[in-house]
């Protein structure tokens, strides 16, 4: 009796397991017909929601001016220039000039001493001999005539200059009507379908009257921040809400020749990142400072 119980319930067993499988074949081969339509479902109405979006997409470029000259030394700066100057000197071997003088010091003594054998001259007799001491007399003279140039420029007050500040870095900046007003901000335009948003980046900058003649260097293809801000509510309709900016760095390369007359009130600035607070929003400055690292 016990062994057709062991057949019927290994029967049984096994009938289980083969439907379990067939169902979950089934299953699966339904469930991937699901997650296909779904994705395809969320495309399109990602499609959709990318064609009626009431957000305005904008490239900004932040144009930043290297320091034409060296910044000048604090402190710290100096005493620990000083302090390598110092070890270089005592550790460094004697230059060829140095062992010329030495040369023309040991020549002297001989020559007054009276050891001094004028034979040893004899290959250079035919050509006038320039004492060590003369070259050093010579360039001392060449450095009291030589003058510096100004490290600060007559445009130092005015922020509508490029040749301000040299030993800081200078961001571009433009004014643009936002609504009713008009704001300070880094020159940004619309992205327009085909191109990419660097792309959108260079068009902005090389639609400024006043930027014509610049060549920047763009550090990447992707934006180093974001800005997202709301029109004034009397100008928000159901199509357009607001912006979203995104943010591009460059390098000044060239600025080309200069403009012959600039206009006391220009709608460009360079600013430093200092300054920034007195022109932009502190709600643009926020976002900006964020790429703005060792500026």
């Amino acid at each position: 009796m016990a062994a057709p119980c062991r057949r019927m319930a290994g029967r049984s067993l096994l009938q289980f397991l083969s439907s379990f499988s067939r169902t979950s074949v089934s299953n699966s081969g339904f469930r991937q017909f699901s997650s296909t339509s779904v994705w395809r479902g969320s495309r399109q109405a990602q499609h959709v929601e990318e064609m009626s979006s009431p957000w305005t997409l904008m490239a900004a470029v932040c144009l930043q001016r290297l320091p034409v000259i060296s910044a000048e030394s604090n402190p710290i700066e100096q005493q620990f220039r000083d302090m390598m100057i110092q070890m270089e000197l005592e550790k460094s071997m004697l230059s060829d000039h140095e062992l010329r003088l030495l040369d023309d010091a040991e020549r002297m003594r001989r020559m007054q001493a009276g050891e001094y054998d004028s034979d040893e001259e004899e290959d250079r007799r035919d050509q006038e001999i320039v004492l060590a001491q003369d070259l050093e007399d010579s360039w001392e003279q060449k450095l009291k005539n030589f003058q510096p140039a100004a490290r600060v420029s007559d445009s130092e007050g005015d922020p509508g200059s490029l040749q301000r500040r040299l030993s800081d870095s200078l961001l571009l900046l433009v004014e643009r009507p936002v609504g009713r007003e008009k704001l300070w901000m880094l020159p940004q335009t619309e992205w327009q379908r085909g191109e990419t948003l660097r792309e959108t980046a260079e068009r902005a900058l090389g639609s400024l009257p006043a930027a014509s003649g610049f060549k920047a260097t763009f550090l990447g293809n992707t934006p180093c921040g974001v800005y997202k801000y709301k029109l004034p509510r009397a100008a928000r309709t159901e199509s357009s809400v607001g912006t979203k900016v995104f943010f591009f760095k460059a390098v000044l390369s060239d600025a080309g020749a200069p403009p012959a007359t600039e206009s006391p009130e220009s709608s460009l600035l360079w600013v430093t990142k200092s300054e920034m607070q007195r022109y932009v929003k502190p709600a643009y400055l926020l976002k900006v400072e964020r790429f703005l690292l060792g500026f």
